[in-house]
C-alpha cells in the first residue's frame, strides 16, 4: 500500500509547483486537490497578467460563477430579486469556501471580472454592477479572516466609480491580519474611517494620490499603524502627497523601504531625512529642473542602513548624488542610476565598494572606468550595460568581464540600443576565457530584448555557441523583454 505523505510535506512541496502542475495535483485524490486549491486560490486574480483578454473573459466567466456558488443564501436571494442571474458551474454545493482560502482581495479585480461576466455595459444598469460587487466584498471580508492584501486604487474602475460602492460592506469587519493595503487617496472617506477600526498592522502602505484633499480618515489611518515598514507614494496629474507627511512622522523609526513617483519636480523630498532606518530609497521622478534642486535637501542625509538606491528616471545633479554617497555609499549593496556621467561613475567605484549589484550607463570611452568598478567593487555579483551608439561595445564589455570582474561575479545583463554587431568568435573567446576562470560559478547570460533591434542571439552562429556551453554548464541563458527586467 502507498505510503501518504502528510499534509504539511505536500504544502511545503506544491509551494514551488508550477500553475499548470498544481492543476494535475486537483485529480489526484481529495488531500491533493484541497491543498492544490489552497494555493491557487491564494491570489486568484493574478492570472489576468499573462493571459490574453480573449482567454481573461473566459476565466473571470468562471471565477464569477464559482463565487457566486459560494454567496451566502441571503446575497444569492438579493441578486436574485433584482433580476442578475449567473449561472455556476453545478446544482450542488460548491466543494470547498473558496474564498476563504484568498489572502488576496482585490477590489479592481472584483469589477473586473464583473464587468467582463455580467456584460453589463449600459449606464442605467451600473447599479447592478456595484450591487454584485457589494455582496461580493461582504462575502470576502465576513468569511475570511487571514486576508493580507487589499487593493483598490483606481478612480473608475470598469465603468465602476469609487463611490458607487457601498463602504458599509467593511462596517465592522476584522482585518487585524492585513498587511498590505494599494489604494487611491480619493476613495470615499468612510472607507478608510471603517478600515481604521481594526486594521493596525500594514507592513506596506502603496497611495495614489489624486488631485484632491486628503480626508481626515486617510491621515487617520496611516497615524494608527503599529509597524509600517515599506512605503509607496505616487502623485501624478496634480497628485499631491504634502498633506500627509506630518502623519508619517510616527513611522520614522519603523520604515525601511521608501519608493516615491511622480511628474511633479515641486514635491517635497527633504522629509525623507526623517527615516534614519532606511534600507531601500527608489526616486522615480518623471521631471527635470525643480526636481534636481529638491534632491539637493537629501545630498547630506544620513542613512546607516540603506542598501538600496534606486534612481531609475530623471536624475539630479550628479553633484548632489556624489555628496550624498560620501556618506551613505559604504553601505550600499545595489544602485540602479540611469545617467551618463563619467564623474559619478568614478566616484561609484571609490564610494561604494561594497556593491554586490549595479546599474549606470557608461559612454563608449569610459572602458577604463568600467575597469575600475571592477577592481574597486570586489564584491559585485551583477552588472547590467546599455550597448550601442555611443555606448560601450558587447565585444568590449565581454573582454573586461572575463579579465577584470570579481571572483563572485555571476551575472551579466545586457541591453542593446542599437543592433548586436557582436561575432561568433569573440562571443566563444569570451565563454572560454570565463571557463578557465579560478572560479568555477556559471555565468547567467541575460539578454534583455529591445523592440527595435536586435540582440546576439539573433545570429545562428552565436546561438549555436551559447547552446554548447550552456549544455557543458559554464553559462545559463535567458531572453528578456525590457518590461521584464528587474534590474
Amino acid at each position: 500500500m502507498p505510503c501518504q505523505l502528510p499534509a504539511d510535506c505536500l504544502n511545503e512541496i506544491f509551494e514551488y509547483l508550477e500553475e499548470f502542475a498544481l492543476h494535475s495535483c486537483l485529480l489526484v485524490n481529495r488531500l491533493w486537490c484541497k491543498i492544490s486549491i489552497r494555493i491557487l486560490w491564494r491570489d486568484i486574480w493574478d492570472f489576468k497578467h499573462s493571459i490574453s483578454y480573449r482567454h481573461q473573459s473566459r476565466i473571470s466567466s468562471k471565477i464569477l460563477s464559482t463565487l457566486v456558488a459560494c454567496l451566502p443564501d441571503e446575497s444569492k436571494e438579493i441578486l436574485y430579486k433584482n433580476s442578475i442571474l449567473i449561472s455556476t458551474p453545478t446544482s450542488n454545493p460548491p466543494l470547498f469556501n473558496y474564498p476563504a482560502f484568498c489572502k488576496v482581495l482585490s477590489i479592481n479585480d472584483i469589477c473586473q471580472i464583473i464587468y467582463m461576466g455580467l456584460n453589463i455595459k449600459s449606464s442605467t444598469s451600473l447599479s447592478l454592477n456595484c450591487l454584485v460587487v457589494d455582496e461580493f466584498i461582504k462575502m470576502f471580508t465576513n468569511q475570511n479572516s487571514s486576508l493580507k492584501r487589499l487593493t483598490y486604487s483606481s478612480n473608475y474602475i470598469y465603468n465602476i466609480t469609487l463611490n458607487d460602492i457601498s463602504y458599509t460592506c467593511f462596517s465592522g469587519v476584522n482585518l487585524v491580519n492585513l498587511s498590505e493595503l494599494r489604494c487611491s487617496s480619493d476613495i470615499n472617506s468612510e472607507f478608510y474611517y471603517q478600515l481604521s477600526q481594526t486594521c493596525h498592522n500594514l507592513q506596506l502602505l502603496a497611495i495614489d494620490f489624486e488631485p484632491k484633499p486628503v480626508s481626515n480618515e486617510l491621515k487617520g489611518l496611516i497615524s494608527s499603524q503599529k509597524n509600517l515598514k515599506n512605503l509607496r507614494l505616487s502623485a501624478f496629474n496634480g497628485g499631491d502627497w504634502t498633506d500627509i507627511l506630518s502623519s508619517l512622522i510616527k513611522h520614522s523609526n519603523t520604515l525601511t523601504k521608501l519608493y516615491l513617483t511622480s511628474d511633479n519636480g515641486n514635491l517635497p523630498l527633504s522629509f525623507v531625512a526623517s527615516f534614519p532606518n532606511l534600507q531601500q530609497v527608489e526616486l522615480s521622478f518623471f521631471c527635470g529642473g525643480v526636481y534636481s534642486k529638491n534632491f539637493e535637501s537629501l545630498q547630506y542625509a544620513t542613512f546607516p542602513k540603506l542598501q538600496i538606491l534606486n534612481i531609475p528616471d530623471y536624475f539630479p545633479e550628479p553633484e548632489y548624488v556624489i555628496n550624498f554617497l560620501r556618506i551613505n555609499g559604504k553601505n550600499l549593496e545595489k544602485i540602479y542610476f540611469f545617467n551618463q556621467n563619467n564623474v559619478l561613475n568614478l566616484s561609484i567605484a571609490e564610494l561604494c565598494p561594497n556593491l554586490k549589484k549595479v546599474f549606470v550607463i557608461f559612454n563608449d570611452d569610459e572602458l577604463d572606468t568600467l575597469r575600475t568598478i571592477f577592481n574597486s567593487c570586489r564584491y559585485l555579483e551583477s552588472i547590467k550595460f546599455y550597448c550601442g551608439k555611443s555606448l560601450l561595445s558587447e565585444k568590449e564589455i565581454l573582454e573586461i568581464v572575463a579579465e577584470h570582474s570579481p571572483e563572485n561575479f555571476y551575472e551579466l545583463k545586457i541591453y542593446n540600443r542599437s543592433n548586436s554587431n557582436l561575432l561568433p568568435e569573440e562571443l566563444e573567446n569570451f565563454f572560454i576565457s570565463w571557463k578557465s576562470r579560478t572560479s568555477k560559478k556559471s555565468l547567467s547570460l541575460i539578454i534583455i530584448k529591445h523592440y527595435n533591434y536586435n540582440s546576439l542571439e539573433i545570429n545562428e552562429e552565436n546561438m549555436k555557441i551559447i547552446n554548447h556551453y550552456k549544455n557543458s554548464g559554464v553559462i545559463n541563458f535567458k531572453i528578456r523583454g525590457y518590461e521584464d527586467d528587474d534590474s
